[in-house]
């Protein structure tokens, strides 16, 4: 029989899975402690656990773990980028990242990606599966273990589309905040989605605290649904009017994400065009320079982002460059685990 996969249980599940098993109730409190808080992943070393049950927990559970296929860090910033190996083989990334306020992670939710973004290597090497939420809060545990520091931001920005792995991602972010575990705050957390419309309806309900931000990198329907298929199924007017629900719904501000590229979305009639779209939304650009992906031919001139972000400006758009963190390291999302996944064929 298959052993259950412990770390993505909340707390009730577990309480109904030791009680099936003829265990008090009480004890998975004490089991979900040492797991979420104290980063204990071997049941022999739950010490105020009885022998009998700590042996029908091995018998019965496991705790999947990751392990450390690659560690780049950086010599510019500090920054330390992550290739962890699956208990399948697979591989998924993470990011850590030190700002002046502390730690922030960038994590994966998926094994690879459907999204098929054009200038984006995180869908190149093909998607896989969905990570669980076991997997997305081991490799904050992993992280934190290996570097020596506390997390204290987290962002779903990483390989894979949060909102295409909706359960497992509301459920870890479930797990992550839990009062009895880490007691994580999801004010904390930032959720990247290139635009799964009806998801951010849902997750507009459910009031979660935490910042929503959004893949546009176009105001053009034609320009975006050529490097962002997404836009074929849920064109701008959709997104922006799930947007403008999601900050009625919540009074949340989102963040626009746009990654100025040559000859695609970086010229006068594109901040014309985007200034716009998000006039009068609570919102913040957040401007990048596309990342260099060997398979494609995106660019950006040296002083595009900046040009691009005073144009915003001066026409009343609230717009920041976003620091470039790890460039000598390749840590932008997608390209460590296409060359382990091509290095495996």
């Amino acid at each position: 029989m298959e052993k259950i996969d412990i770390l993505s249980l909340d707390l009730k599940e577990l309480e109904a899975a030791l009680v099936e098993l003829g265990e008090k109730k009480f004890r998975a409190k004490q089991i979900f402690q040492w797991i979420h808080i104290k980063k204990v992943f071997d049941f022999d070393k739950m010490t105020d656990i009885s022998v009998q049950l700590r042996a029908l927990l091995k018998e019965k559970f496991c705790i999947n773990g990751l392990f450390v296929q690659k560690r780049l860090e950086s010599c510019i910033d500090n920054t330390v980028k992550y290739l962890y190996r699956l208990c399948d083989g697979n591989f998924v990334e993470t990011v850590l990242m030190e700002y002046s306020y502390g730690y922030s992670l960038c994590i994966s939710t998926q094994v690879g990606c459907k999204m098929g973004c054009r200038f984006c290597a995180s869908a190149i090497a093909g998607f896989v599966r969905n990570l669980t939420p076991s997997e997305m809060l081991m490799q904050i545990y992993e992280t934190e273990k290996n570097s020596g520091v506390k997390i204290s931001g987290l962002v779903l920005m990483g390989i894979g589309e949060p909102l295409d792995n909706y359960d497992n991602v509301l459920k870890f972010l479930g797990l992550l905040s839990h009062k009895d575990g880490n007691n994580f705050s999801l004010r904390h957390v930032s959720l990247s989605t290139c635009g799964i419309v009806p998801r951010i309806y849902e997750l507009a309900e459910l009031k979660l605290g935490l910042t929503l931000c959004i893949s546009l990198h176009s105001s053009d329907n034609s320009a975006r649904s050529e490097i962002m298929p997404v836009n074929r199924t849920y064109n701008i007017e959709k997104l922006i009017e799930a947007c403008k629900h999601y900050i009625s719904a919540t009074g949340r501000r989102i963040t626009f994400e746009y990654a100025v590229m040559d000859n695609i979305n970086s010229a006068e009639r594109d901040a014309d065009r985007l200034a716009e779209l998000l006039r009068g939304i609570n919102c913040h650009v957040n401007l990048i320079p596309v990342n260099k992906v060997k398979e494609r031919k995106y660019t950006t001139a040296r002083t595009a982002v900046a040009d691009f972000a005073k144009r915003l400006e001066k026409r009343g758009i609230n717009a920041t460059v976003r620091r470039t963190l790890g460039s000598d390291i390749e840590a932008a999302c997608g390209q460590l685990r296409r060359d382990a996944a091509n290095s495996n064929q």
